[in-house]
């Protein structure tokens, strides 16, 4: 959450930390701010709301504009609440020093006290403002420079950060920090020019090198000077592995599409095979995936796999689950990964852990994966971020290849998490021989024709926007699903809560009989996954209990079923595929549903109030 960005080079700086800003902005929007250094001092200009007021405050104040140094930040509050005040960039007490942050500081409240002891005021609430200052107290008692400074005041913070830190005595320099929190800096050509950003999307355009800091790490960036990066613990310097990008300007753009989150919908056909292009080869029936392959062994004889993640991931996960017993026979247990770090749970090095991260930053799961390693378990990445934390924590892992995701509600990360599950339990099961070497071969046949029936379901939009106008105001609705599909109708439920601030619940078809059968009236829209795989008869059973109750009802099915037809209120029919892949064509209409639904309701469906793409702090 929160995103940085920062440049020091040759170039006017405000329009690459603004464009950096808009591109970060799916991390946090409740305020956004960017100090400007014009060679003789420093410029301030923040407030409260998007990077779009930020730009309006700057129009009138050209001034604010000017200079080859620059760091930005575009805010999601977690110590005060957002404002003008508690935005950043905030400076230190004598005004010499200035910060942005990405993070929590938990012991905030103990060093701000003794700052104020020792004569320091404080103009915000935030854990940002203590941190500077704690910085330039630093600076005044040891009598160093920056750099040393910020390293000996993290040594005494507890929490996560990454952070930027410019101090207007030493105007030719940037010192950064990560701890828990992710930050990159991009390397121009012959050093003449360095950026700084929580990812590498603000300056793609400019370089296609870059330094992703290790936790624990700090960078002291100078203008025409390699950088340098020691470890903040011991101050050991560090021989920083600058790595080339893949990603794309193109990559991040809207391509034509009035929002991110319908570009990244339509993405999905071309995601998912990305994702098994290399991986899946029907013709040769083989599965080839390195970190499987290298860890067989801790597959085949793991007594349990644990499955971590949060959000979406974690509906991901839950589809794994179906996978991984239903195919390779393997026991699984899935787990919240912010519960699962605190309530001392059982894993041996018997265990294989999977951890699920679209951005590979998310703070709980990178936690979850440290508590298992400590345990002994063998842990396996999937995560869609190259270079990333989780990527760089587990033992093995897959990448996802969806691409970037900028919408915060997440679409095609959902769907190729699937693809790569549904990889892995194929290629265990045919390792172990619980599929036929005839039942393996169909899979792979039939996971090969999944994007084209997407791009197929993706034409019925009109349809799905039609039954969105319908529903659209209503308070409250009940998604349900049995066995695959009931992680489905969780992540369906979760998308229309998101981006449409209706209340949803997901639960599985049977249990509506036990609570929320109660719920059901003439205002209450009920969407039922009933395709004419797996239990089909017993949803037929729960639709006919939701109607004799006056439920409106709204039924994803196999094309070609004339039984729900006949009862529901409103049909999306979906091509017919195996149970197993059925959840990667059933989400597509609720995802179309709940996009246009936020549409009509002129919504921010890119960036939803209070949430973040990538949740990087507990």
């Amino acid at each position: 959450m929160c995103g940085i960005a920062g440049y020091i080079g040759y170039r006017e700086a405000y329009p690459i930390v603004v464009n950096g800003l808009k591109r970060l902005e799916y991390r946090g929007y409740d305020s956004a701010g960017i100090m400007m250094y014009d060679g003789k001092k420093m410029h301030l200009s923040k407030t409260k709301g998007k990077v779009s007021d930020l730009e309006l405050i700057t129009e009138k104040e050209t001034e604010r504009k000017h200079g080859t140094i620059g760091i930005g930040h575009t805010r999601w509050a977690t110590h005060g609440v957002p404002n003008d005040t508690n935005s950043h960039p905030h400076f230190s007490q004598s005004g010499d020093l200035v910060l942005v942050h990405n993070g929590i500081i938990e012991n905030y409240d103990t060093i701000k006290k003794e700052l104020i002891s020792r004569g320091y005021t404080f103009k915000s609430d935030t854990d940002t403002e203590v941190l500077i200052n704690l910085i330039e107290e630093v600076k005044k008692k040891e009598n160093c420079k920056l750099g040393k400074a910020v390293q000996l005041a993290l040594t005494q913070v507890v929490g996560a950060y990454a952070i930027a830190v410019f101090d207007i005595t030493k105007p030719n320099e940037i010192v950064v920090a990560r701890l828990g929190s992710p930050i990159a800096i991009g390397v121009g050509k012959d050093n003449k020019e360095f950026f700084i950003a929580s990812d590498t999307s603000p300056f793609i355009e400019f370089t296609k090198k870059a330094i992703y800091l290790e936790d624990g790490e700090l960078a002291i960036i100078k203008k025409d000077k390699e950088i340098k990066v020691r470890q903040i613990k011991d101050d050991k310097l560090i021989n920083a592995d600058i790595q080339k990008l893949q990603l794309s300007l193109e990559q991040i753009e809207k391509g034509g599409y009035e929002h991110f989150m319908l570009k990244e919908i339509h993405e999905q056909p071309r995601a998912i095979v990305d994702t098994y292009r290399g991986r899946m080869l029907p013709d040769e029936g083989v599965i080839k995936m390195a970190g499987i392959d290298d860890n067989m062994s801790k597959f085949l004889n793991a007594d349990r796999i644990i499955i971590v993640a949060c959000g979406t991931s974690w509906h991901a996960g839950l589809v794994g689950e179906y996978l991984f017993e239903d195919m390779a026979r393997i026991p699984v247990e899935v787990e919240y990964a912010s519960e699962f770090r605190y309530r001392n749970p059982i894993i041996t090095s018997k265990d294989v852990v999977i951890a699920i991260s679209q951005s590979g930053e998310t703070a709980d799961t990178l936690a979850a994966i440290k508590l298992a390693k400590s345990k002994g378990a063998f842990v396996f990445g999937v995560c869609n971020v190259v270079g990333s934390s989780i990527a760089r924590e587990t033992h093995a892992g897959a990448y996802t290849h969806a691409g970037p995701e900028i919408g915060v509600a997440s679409t095609k990360a959902f769907t190729t998490q699937i693809t790569v599950l549904s990889l892995i339990a194929l290629k265990l099961a045919k390792e172990k021989g619980s599929l036929s070497t005839s039942a393996f071969q169909a899979y792979l046949q039939t996971m090969q024709l999944i994007p084209g029936q997407i791009e197929k379901l993706l034409e019925i939009d009109e349809h799905v926007k039609s039954i969105a106008a319908v529903y659209k105001n209503a308070k409250n609705c009940l998604y349900l699903g049995r066995g695959y599909n009931f992680p489905v109708a969780l992540e369906g439920a979760l998308k229309l809560k998101e981006i449409s601030y209706i209340h949803a619940e997901g639960y599985p078809a049977a249990e509506m009989k036990h609570g929320p059968i109660a719920l059901i009236d003439e205002n209450m829209p009920i969407f039922v996954i009933a395709t004419n795989k797996g239990h089909y008869e017993k949803v037929v059973s729960n639709i006919q209990e939701i109607k004799s109750r006056s439920g409106k009802i709204i039924a994803v099915v196999t094309e070609g079923d004339t039984t729900v037809k006949e009862i529901a209120d409103h049909v999306i029919e979906i091509p017919e595929t195996e149970e197993a892949f059925t959840p990667l064509l059933t989400t597509i209409p609720f995802q179309l549903l709940s996009y246009h639904i936020a549409v009509m309701l002129d919504k921010n469906v890119d960036q939803p109030r209070n949430l973040a793409k990538s949740v990087t702090v507990e």
